[in-house]
């Protein structure tokens, strides 16, 4: 399967904002490089589905945080849905290591962010692939056997 480049795009609402209060999205954008190549319009290739048990969330740590990051990295990893390949919250049984994975990106990643953010599929990848080889495990998700190809500029 060849690689697809995707974008994670998170917008929840912050402390300071004003109006009607609206659940926090991950929507799903094909890359571009920078706001210059985003002010002439996104495409949109679909929106994470919040999990049943609650919604999504950043900037902490927490449920809804961890619910955000099952999600992404389910959708990353071209698991499937993440409740159904044992990274979700509500999973059962829950496979740990995935449990794992998902509470580490939880803490290194997501708990930094603010209201928006954007994330490339090949940043979360390459993480994944490194926090694998750390623990030593072996067996790799398919998805992290063959990197996306590194775009340096030499």
């Amino acid at each position: 399967m060849a690689y697809e480049g995707r974008t994670y795009h998170g917008i929840q609402q912050g402390p300071e904002s004003e109006g009607e209060w609206h659940p926090a999205r991950i929507l799903v954008e094909e890359p571009d490089f920078g706001p210059t190549e985003r002010q002439y319009g996104v495409t949109v290739l679909r929106e994470l589905a919040e999990p049943e048990h609650g919604g999504f969330g950043w900037g902490y740590n927490g449920g809804g945080t961890s619910a955000a990051a099952a999600a992404i990295l389910a959708d990353a990893l071209d698991s499937g849905d993440p409740d159904k390949c044992g990274i979700g919250c509500a999973s059962y049984p829950e496979d740990q290591v995935l449990a794992d994975l998902r509470e580490d990106f939880c803490d290194e990643a997501l708990s930094q962010f603010y209201d928006r953010w954007r994330l490339r599929r090949s940043v979360i990848l390459r993480w994944a692939r490194t926090w694998y080889l750390q623990r030593g495990i072996g067996e790799l998700p398919a998805a992290l056997r063959e990197l996306p190809p590194l775009q340096s500029r030499t």
